[in-house]
């Protein structure tokens, strides 16, 4: 949830300013000849019509979400998903006696998952939907914390303090949990060309008070792939050298939706038995519109039953796990619209060509003599890059201002501890970003680059206005 400070009182007080008199509708001259206040309630009342005009100009000013390559979350859907969003947006998620099948469907779509997945008994893996993975990777924690808290009775909460081990390259979410929920994050910095967690660095961080290792199935700084089998592996030779059982969760918010299909030899699953639960972002590789996620565990064992609350005043008994309460079906009706649209074979098809545009960027970017590659876009369809070592003209923070300049949002940032020298800018790529936009991308970084070459040096900006990185 974002913060933001309550007006001035000068701010509240501002007096309108004169606007279109077609707002006014039948009378231009009639009520509307200036806006209302922005700070404060209006006096009373404006048609329907007026108030969508505004609120429309307003978000006039907004980036073109199909430009953002920045983010991951889904920017395109098919009109008949956005349909059966609109009929379901007024249904409560929360509320599975009164709109039961679409309580269903979000168990169907927890069933499908499970396959997908390779849990031992799909039958038996437990999971639920989410606002997104940062609450699905909430829960999660919550279910590590608490197993082993039920394993260190007579220890905690006394001396004992529990902690989580996870890479530097994690997202926020993860710093959020350790905080709220006070475990100790032990994360493992970057190291040179390593840009995320591996297996060696993990097992050297454990110790009885481990509640669990986060392995990420993508990682947003670079598009990487964590080892998650090779992490699970040092694991079991911590298991068998001190008989501590760690479990590891995959936070796969873009790549668990996108290994099974198009790198289906690749072991991250629950084929690994130390893998207790997985968390994926519907709204990104899972293709819907924001705010869906999803949260499974292998089993009932992975999720202790005292985390699970029973509601009845609803009318039923529900059980709920989750940290909000009331939310729209609406996205997690699409979901199961998408699974029901594409299959294994569509999904198969979108994210083998999200990834071939990905390639063809990253190819055509690391081909110019400006640029140096991190990563090749061949794990998400996702890549970093810096500027060569021999350029000193101007920085990544300048081609991504620049690029702005003509409606395409590039992030620029810099990497975490240990690599805070390095500053990269990255390309997502998802569904809907085509190989003729990639070219018009590619078009318009080709066309800057000579007066980019042609500064005194980069601009210099303060830190506090560089682009910022979004996950």
């Amino acid at each position: 949830m974002t913060l933001h400070k309550g007006a001035s009182p000068s701010d509240r007080k501002q007096s309108g300013h004169p606007v279109n008199p077609f707002y006014g509708e039948a009378d231009p001259v009639a009520g509307m000849e200036t806006a209302p206040p922005r700070h404060a309630l209006p006096d009373g009342p404006i048609s329907p019509h007026t108030a969508y005009q505004f609120v429309h100009d307003e978000l006039m000013l907004d980036g073109n979400s199909r430009l953002n390559l920045a983010t991951f979350v889904t920017t395109w859907m098919e009109p008949q998903a956005g349909v059966l969003m609109a009929e379901c947006r007024d249904k409560n998620m929360i509320d599975k006696d009164e709109y039961p099948r679409t309580a269903e469907l979000e168990k169907r779509c927890v069933a499908m998952l499970a396959d997908l997945w390779h849990a031992p008994d799909p039958a038996a893996a437990v999971g639920c939907s989410t606002t997104g993975s940062s609450e699905a990777c909430m829960l999660a924690g919550m279910a590590l914390k608490r197993r082993w808290m039920q394993r260190n009775k007579d220890r905690y909460p006394g001396q004992a303090r529990p902690n989580l081990i996870m890479g530097a390259n994690v997202q926020v979410c993860w710093e959020k949990f350790c905080n709220f929920w006070e475990v100790e994050a032990r994360m493992v910095p970057m190291e040179g060309d390593r840009f995320h967690l591996d297996a060696a660095s993990a097992a050297a961080l454990c110790d009885e008070n481990t509640i669990g290792v986060v392995a990420i199935l993508g990682s947003t700084f670079d598009g990487s792939y964590e080892p998650v089998a090779g992490i699970c592996a040092a694991l079991d030779e911590v298991h068998q050298q001190h008989g501590w059982d760690i479990p590891v969760h995959v936070d796969g918010a873009s790549g668990a939706m996108i290994a099974p299909f198009i790198d289906p030899e690749l072991v991250w699953d629950f084929r690994l038995p130390r893998v207790a639960s997985i968390n994926t972002s519907g709204h990104k590789y899972g293709l819907v519109y924001p705010g869906v996620g999803w949260a499974l565990w292998r089993d009932t064992e992975a999720l202790p039953e005292e985390l699970v609350f029973r509601v009845n005043y609803l009318g039923g008994d529900m059980p709920t796990f989750a940290l909000n309460f009331s939310r729209p079906g609406a996205q997690v009706v699409a979901q199961y619209y998408t699974f029901l649209r594409l299959g294994r074979a569509g999904f198969r098809a979108v994210q083998q060509a999200t990834r071939d545009v990905a390639r063809s960027m990253a190819d055509r970017i690391g081909a110019l003599d400006d640029f140096r590659l991190l990563t090749q876009g061949d794990q998400l369809p996702v890549f970093a890059f810096t500027t060569a070592d021999h350029v000193t003209a101007f920085d990544v923070f300048d081609v991504s201002r620049r690029m702005k300049e003509r409606g395409w949002l590039l992030p620029a940032y810099t990497f975490p501890e240990n690599r805070e020298d390095l500053s990269v800018l990255r390309v997502v790529c998802r569904n809907g970003f085509s190989l003729d936009l990639a070219d018009l991308f590619l078009a318009d970084l080709g066309a800057l680059l000579p007066e980019l070459r042609d500064q005194p040096g980069p601009m210099q900006r303060p830190e506090s206005v560089a682009t910022a990185f979004h996950h």
